[in-house]
C-alpha cells in the first residue's frame, strides 16, 4: 500500500498520519482544535532506533564502534526512521499500521512497525523493532510537539518524577540522578512506575501522556510548543542502557494520550 497521508476519525477526534514524512503524526484535532504544532518537522515523530542524542554519534555493539551521521553536531539525534518514507500495511476508519525497513546509515537490518489507534478520547501509539539478522541495541520513543497555547492561557505541565538525570554541558546525562529542578527543561526524568504527565490548557482541555516505559524527556525551551517524550531509555542510552533486539525478541513500546475537555 502507498505512503499517502491517512486521516483517522473517532467521535470528534481526528488524527493525521504521514507515512511518507517519517511515519509521524501530522496532527491531532479534538473538536476542531489542533493540539500539535504544525509543520513538516513537527507533529509527533517516532524516535527509532535511538532517542535523543548519542555522544559523538558513536555507539558500541560488543567490540565494534558504529558511527552515525552528526545531524546535531557534535552528536547524532533522534534516530533515522523520521527521515524515511514508511509504508501503510493496513488501515480502518480509526486505526492504521505502518512499517519501515531499517536501512543505512543504521548498520543492522530490521523492521519497525507502528500502530496508531484512535478513540473519541484517546490516541494509542505502539511501536516494535524486529531484527532480521544479528541482534542489536536499540531504543523506541515518541517526540510530540504540543502547542503551548490553544488560544487561551499557556499549557501547564504536571508530573512527579522520581529523579532528574543530571545534564552535562554537552546536553547528555552524566549518569548522576538529582532532585527535580525547576524548568525550563530539555531534560530526562525517571518515572519507575511508568510515564504519567498531564498537560492542561486552562479552561479548554487536559491531556494525559502515559506509558509503561520509565523514561520521559520534557522539552519546553521553545516558545511555540512543549514536548513530552516517553522512551525506553535515557539519551545516549545505546551506550549507557541498551535494550537488545534479537531475532526472537523484538523491542516493543507503547504510549497513550487521553484527553478530557472542560
Amino acid at each position: 500500500m502507498s505512503n499517502e497521508e491517512i486521516t483517522l476519525t473517532a467521535g470528534d477526534a481526528e488524527v493525521t498520519v504521514q507515512p511518507g514524512n517519517g511515519g509521524r503524526i501530522g496532527g491531532l484535532r479534538v473538536g476542531g482544535t489542533e493540539l500539535l504544532r504544525q509543520g513538516e518537522r513537527f507533529g509527533c515523530f517516532p524516535m527509532v532506533p535511538w532517542c535523543g542524542r548519542i555522544r559523538d554519534g558513536r555507539f558500541l555493539d560488543g567490540g565494534t564502534v558504529h558511527q552515525m551521521p552528526l545531524n546535531s553536531p557534535p552528536h547524532a539525534i533522534h534516530g533515522t526512521v523520521r527521515d524515511g518514507a514508511w509504508r501503510t500495511a493496513r488501515r480502518t476508519a480509526d486505526e492504521t499500521v505502518i512499517t519501515y525497513d531499517l536501512v543505512e546509515p543504521w548498520p543492522f537490518p530490521g523492521r519497525v512497525t507502528q500502530a496508531v489507534a484512535l478513540t473519541g478520547d484517546s490516541l494509542t501509539l505502539t511501536m516494535a523493532i524486529e531484527a532480521y539478522g544479528d541482534s542489536f541495541p536499540a531504543q523506541i520513543g515518541w517526540h510530540p510537539w504540543f502547542n503551548r497555547n490553544l488560544g487561551g492561557e499557556d499549557v501547564l505541565v504536571d508530573f512527579s518524577p522520581a529523579w532528574q538525570e543530571e545534564r552535562g554541558d554537552d546536553h547528555l546525562p552524566t549518569g548522576n540522578r538529582v532532585d527535580v529542578k525547576p524548568g525550563p527543561w530539555d531534560d530526562c526524568f525517571g518515572m519507575p512506575d511508568g510515564v504519567d504527565v498531564t498537560l492542561t490548557w486552562p479552561g479548554q482541555l487536559a491531556l494525559k501522556v502515559t506509558s509503561p516505559e520509565q523514561w520521559v524527556v520534557v522539552y519546553d525551551e521553545q516558545e511555540a510548543a512543549v514536548c513530552v517524550e516517553p522512551q525506553t531509555g535515557p539519551p545516549n542510552g545505546l551506550n549507557t542502557l541498551p535494550r537488545l533486539v534479537t531475532p526472537i525478541e523484538p523491542l516493543e513500546a507503547t504510549t497513550t494520550w487521553t484527553w478530557t475537555r472542560f
